[in-house]
């Protein structure tokens, strides 16, 4: 059984005043400064494995806008996670990991053709200490330069674990800011490697799949999570790759709080069953968009997204190497 979380009732405001990186601890939930699980808030990257990072941009959406608070909106969801590790796990991905929350990247909203290099530019000194990013949005376009980011690191492309509603790679002009082709475009720029990648829970209209593995929604719900699995697993194979989640790959029944919305969709648990299932993998970064929370109800797409971050924590903490990390061999 993993150690009981430290109790500490003198500590208050963890995001400012927690001395160690690793391990959990109890805060109230209705109270305190709302840095994502409770984690430091801090700028400083020594020593550091996973930088959660928020980027609260939504100029490039084409419905609802709104998931400018998105990160916001998931911290604060999350302050109902921090006392405990997930508990399909049997550790806690923050004994495992340090990990900070490093703030919200700042863009010029009224320069918006600046905001990908913006982007792609504060994620370097992440990607420089050997942290990992784990991104907040934000609409989906915020993948686009977290993904150069990481190909330029790796000098080649990441593989792509996609979850969604919509495919995002529909054919698009150069240079266009757009939270629905932001894929289409790291393909073709060698960001990301369709033969390599995968996408799940489609269920909008896209004829042209670029390339990559499509399990639309209909052979998701047909075949099943075991499947997807190893679906995802046979694609990726030993391959450094991404994790993309957009909120509106669930039901709106279990996610309204979103811009574009698609009925069909599915439920919470069977989200969290596929993301479980990629523990192993080797994932370089991974990212949870397009939470709006002016649309939500009693802060349950939130509180979905939130729990679907803290299970990807659990992911980055599965790879054979980090484990090594964490046990100093």
């Amino acid at each position: 059984m993993p150690d009981q979380p430290t109790i500490h009732p003198q500590h208050t405001d963890l995001a400012f005043t927690r001395e160690e990186l690793r391990g959990t601890l109890i805060e109230p939930t209705y109270s305190g400064a709302l840095s994502f699980l409770r984690r430091r808030y801090t700028r400083d990257l020594s020593g550091v494995d996973v930088a959660v990072v928020g980027a609260p941009f939504d100029l490039a959406t084409t419905g609802r806008p709104g998931a400018r608070f998105g990160p916001r909106a998931v911290r604060e969801a999350s302050a109902m996670l921090a006392w405990s590790s997930p508990y399909a796990w049997d550790f806690d991905p923050c004994e495992r990991l340090a990990v900070i929350d490093y703030g919200d990247i700042w863009f010029d909203p009224g320069r918006p053709h600046e905001v990908p290099e913006i982007l792609a530019t504060a994620y370097a000194p992440i990607l420089d200490a050997g942290a990992l990013p784990l991104t907040l949005g934000g609409d989906h376009f915020v993948s686009f330069p977290v993904l150069q980011a990481l190909s330029k690191r790796l000098g080649g492309p990441l593989s792509l674990i996609h979850f969604d509603a919509h495919s995002d790679t529909w054919d698009d002009e150069n240079g266009r800011i757009d939270h629905g082709t932001m894929f289409f475009h790291a393909a073709q720029m060698g960001y990301v490697d369709p033969a390599s990648s995968i996408q799940l829970g489609i269920r909008t209209r896209n004829p042209e799949t670029q390339g990559f593995e499509v399990w639309d929604a209909r052979r998701l719900h047909r075949e099943g999570s075991e499947a997807a699995i190893a679906a995802v697993h046979a694609r990726i194979g030993k391959r450094p790759c991404y994790v993309s989640f957009d909120i509106d790959f669930l039901d709106p029944s279990c996610a309204p709080g979103t811009g574009t919305p698609v009925a069909g969709g599915f439920t919470t648990h069977q989200a969290l069953e596929l993301i479980r299932g990629l523990a192993g993998l080797d994932v370089r970064g991974a990212d949870v968009v397009e939470v709006a929370p002016a649309y939500d109800h009693a802060g349950i797409t939130a509180l979905a997204a939130a729990s679907l971050a803290h299970e990807l924590l659990c992911v980055l903490a599965s790879h054979a190497s980090r484990n090594d990390k964490a046990d100093g061999t």
